[in-house]
């Protein structure tokens, strides 16, 4: 449960820019765990020259994914892997992108940057900062009375974007109570590429890092996306 008291700020970027989203949320201090990298795991190859990847392009990929299937995202992680069930029904251009930048090779070595507890779990950043992006955007505007339940996929972006603009960076939702910051007024604010089908306790261990960093919600150790890989359902 989210203690009432100090306002927790989860930034959310594309595009090198970032916004601030508020929440009420509780602080507590935490000894740094042993080991610079999460859950037991090493540091991967890739993590070298993933910001490679960092406004790489300049315009978004042609539309390639057959449209009417199911893609499974699988990211193998620090603490395991998490499977993903993209939906290209509800964001055609925002799975085609992921599907694109996955075989390119741009989430291999990333981080998962930002942990906010009982709210999200945030990646695909090729910066590691929480400003990186792949250099393009595409929009898919979620569905009316978008619903963003515990395990939901969807991209992160600042506050002037329109609705449903994404980049490469995602985030996992981790608590039923995310819902109304997600969609304020009921109307949902970020697209929704999926949802977790395998893994979720994977995305807890992820969530129960300490954070260093309360304000940026940069996690004590790193959580590396080790690889990441797609196809179609």
């Amino acid at each position: 449960m989210i203690a009432i008291g100090l306002v927790i700020a989860l930034l959310v970027a594309v595009g090198g820019v970032v916004a601030a989203l508020t929440l009420g949320g509780g602080s507590k201090k935490t000894t740094p765990p042993a080991g610079n990298v999460a859950c037991g795991g090493t540091t991967p190859s890739d993590a070298a020259t993933v910001s490679q990847f960092n406004n790489k392009y300049s315009k978004p990929p042609a539309m390639s994914i057959d449209t009417k299937k199911k893609y499974l995202w699988t990211l193998d992680t620090s603490c395991g892997a998490i499977q993903i069930e993209l939906d290209p029904g509800v964001a055609p251009n925002t799975v085609n992108s992921i599907v694109f930048l996955t075989n390119q090779g741009l989430f291999n070595g990333s981080t998962f940057h930002r942990i906010v507890p009982g709210f999200v779990i945030q990646g695909g950043d090729p910066a590691g900062t929480g400003t990186g992006g792949p250099g393009y955007t595409v929009v898919d505007t979620p569905p009316a009375n978008a619903q963003y339940p515990v395990g939901t996929v969807a991209m992160a972006k600042t506050s002037r974007d329109p609705s449903g603009t994404s980049g490469s960076q995602f985030f996992i939702v981790t608590a039923a109570t995310a819902q109304q910051a997600l969609a304020p007024g009921g109307t949902g604010q970020y697209a929704i590429a999926g949802k977790v089908v395998q893994g979720m306790d994977v995305v807890s261990k992820i969530s129960a890092v300490p954070v260093a960093n309360q304000t940026t919600g940069a996690p004590a150790q790193k959580i590396y996306i080790v690889k990441a890989t797609v196809s179609p359902e």
